[in-house]
């Protein structure tokens, strides 16, 4: 049974840094697609950046230069450095993984999620 377990998320002010990071137990496949998306409340959940197992990566324009996505495959770990946060950036922020690699943010129809954690920035 695949798991994901994202942890990291808290509250910090506009400005600051987080690193959110989700443990993936019990996937096997070579091929991957693994991403974050969030959702804010009254609003459609949506990609943030996303990598597979190229390397390849997507990301949102509204997070460029100011977040960064990795992937340690010997700890089956995926992180999301957050820096220069914006109030904007409050929301739930999920994990997801898929073995459909060419997925990256094409859609948010990823067949494993996490259950979340929150990420709120203050001004």
């Amino acid at each position: 049974q695949v798991q994901l377990v994202e942890s990291g998320g808290g509250s910090v002010q506009a400005g600051g840094s987080l690193t959110l990071s989700c443990a993936v137990s019990g996937y096997t496949s070579s091929r991957h697609s693994m991403g974050w998306f969030r959702q804010a409340p009254g609003k459609e959940r949506e990609g943030v950046e996303a990598i597979n197992n190229r390397g390849i990566t997507s990301y949102a324009d509204s997070v460029k230069g100011r977040f960064s996505i990795s992937q340690d495959n010997a700890k089956n770990t995926l992180y999301l450095q957050m820096d220069s946060l914006k109030p904007e950036d409050t929301a739930m922020y999920y994990c997801a993984a898929d073995w459909r690699w060419w997925l990256l943010l094409q859609t948010t129809d990823y067949n494993y999620w996490g259950q979340g954690t929150q990420v709120t920035v203050s001004s």
